[in-house]
């Protein structure tokens, strides 16, 4: 089944050269390199290192890869990647009035993400209220977090990553270790059965 990405893809420059498993290679790895590009801002570092790994077993070099790889991007995300990068810090450099009040939301919400069940770690919690805020004002997700961070930390007088790790240690890591010792009883136990029946 062809979606119109994978049709767009085809039909660019270097898509007409393309055989279907290197069209959906290059769309695995554009997928990826827009997802870096969501969360740094960057994309050379990811883009030359694909690059090398898609031409390792095929009769291009890196270089085509690369040229490869940016048409797909381009077809599947309707803009290159410098563009979507430098979108992204126009965005940035040009944040609402509204933009600090609902970082600070989205920081507050850490501490409930962390809590709810199924708990979960601190790093966890902080990523999805950054992506959150990201997808909101339409900045990479680093740029959130730091925002976020730097809006707690006016507002409460403390570092948002120290509140993390401690509401982490009060409702994440008791249901972690409690997880891990069920497992390790339940791995012993499952030995004792196995060693009974040799």
């Amino acid at each position: 089944m062809t979606n119109d990405y994978t049709q767009a893809a085809r039909e660019t420059f270097s898509g007409k050269t393309m055989t279907d498993t290197q069209i959906k290679k290059a769309m695995g790895i554009a997928d990826v390199i827009e997802a870096e590009i969501q969360r740094s801002g960057s994309f050379k570092g990811d883009l030359t290192d694909y690059a090398h790994a898609f031409a390792r077993n095929e009769k291009f070099d890196a270089l085509r890869g690369e040229t490869m790889i940016r048409d797909t991007f381009t077809a599947r995300y309707s803009m290159s990647m410098n563009q979507m990068r430098e979108g992204l810090l126009e965005a940035e450099q040009n944040l609402p009035e509204t933009a600090r009040t609902r970082a600070l939301a989205c920081a507050e919400t850490i501490g409930d993400l962390i809590q709810k069940a199924p708990t979960q770690p601190f790093y966890q919690a902080y990523d999805r209220a950054g992506t959150t805020l990201s997808k909101e004002l339409g900045i990479t997700q680093n740029a959130a977090k730091s925002l976020m961070s730097e809006v707690f930390a006016q507002q409460h007088g403390k570092e948002l990553y120290a509140h993390g790790k401690e509401v982490e240690e009060a409702y994440h890591t008791p249901v972690r270790e409690a997880e891990i010792a069920a497992r390790k009883a339940e791995k012993l136990q499952s030995q004792t059965r196995i060693q009974s029946y040799g």
